[in-house]
């Protein structure tokens, strides 16, 4: 993963005082009067606009779809070395650090894929079906015991956490809010459909190398529930396909911009690896206080 956590807010919040992160994620939860979307649009153009401008203005050139795949596979190899926090949490993370950081990133899991189908209709239909193929994965194929989100929930029950989304808005960092938000943007107000494509194409692709650490963390910790991170694991390479399929259509259909695939690549990137740095950065100070 990526550890930039380039306008990432990492210190904490003042007591009492609301993000303007968390007050996006609950305006993109929402249902949004003309004032609310305003704000919305107020706060994604101080945030996601001048980050996804940097990252267009700032890539490397991709003159066509192989280039593309060429430049996301060369990120994936480069992520899948690990980092730091990654290996920290395979194989020295306490049970209690490991809970930090399931909790951190609770607000995902519990409302997984859910963000993502305003992107359909921005779709040819071809590429709404491959799409559509990896959204009713997501859902357990309409079996509440295999949807992710009830995965996460079994989890979250062996740590002892609450299993609704509301009992962790006051607990997550703005960096886990940041990517949360970030595919409402994709979805609804991006001005392209690319970025949405490029984006989902490296999350499923770099999740199955990410996972592993995590799935390492519950096996050394004799963590019963980790089969949301298990799951994902072979998923996600069916994932990865059907992504690629999904973009191969957009183009036959209506044409592509290779350069906005990579920009929504490395916005995830840089965004997933911010909040997962962050987060067990933050279980570790937790550790080291109580120690004290």
């Amino acid at each position: 993963m990526s550890t930039a956590t380039d306008n990432a807010q990492t210190s904490p919040r003042t007591a009492g005082a609301e993000s303007a992160h968390r007050e996006l994620f609950r305006h993109n939860r929402g249902l949004l009067d003309s004032r609310l979307l305003a704000r919305v649009e107020e706060i994604e153009r101080d945030w996601i606009l001048p980050l996804v401008d940097s990252l267009d203005s700032t890539g490397e050139p991709v003159p066509d779809r192989a280039a593309w795949q060429r430049l996301l596979d060369g990120l994936l190899a480069e992520e899948r070395t690990g980092s730091p926090s990654a290996e920290y949490l395979a194989e020295h993370a306490t049970r209690e650090e490991f809970t930090f950081v399931v909790r951190e990133f609770a607000l995902d899991g519990l409302t997984e894929a859910q963000n993502f189908f305003p992107a359909v209709p921005r779709l040819p239909i071809k590429a709404q079906m491959a799409v559509m193929r990896v959204l009713i994965d997501e859902f357990g194929c309409g079996n509440l015991q295999q949807a992710h989100s009830q995965l996460y929930r079994l989890l979250l029950a062996e740590l002892g956490l609450p299993q609704e989304p509301e009992g962790f808005l006051d607990t997550t960092g703005d960096e886990t809010f940041q990517f949360l938000n970030v595919f409402y943007w994709l979805t609804q107000r991006a001005p392209h459909v690319e970025y949405f494509l490029g984006a989902l194409a490296y999350l499923e692709a770099s999740i199955p190398d990410a996972f592993t650490h995590q799935a390492r963390a519950c096996e050394r910790l004799g963590i019963r529930q980790g089969r949301y991170y298990t799951e994902h694991l072979h998923i996600d390479t069916f994932h990865m396909q059907e992504m690629q399929l999904a973009i191969k259509e957009c183009e036959a259909a209506y044409g592509l911009d290779p350069a906005r695939l990579w920009t929504g690549a490395r916005l995830l990137s840089r965004l997933i690896g911010g909040a997962f740095d962050a987060a067990v950065a933050r279980s570790r100070e937790l550790t080291d206080r109580a120690a004290a």
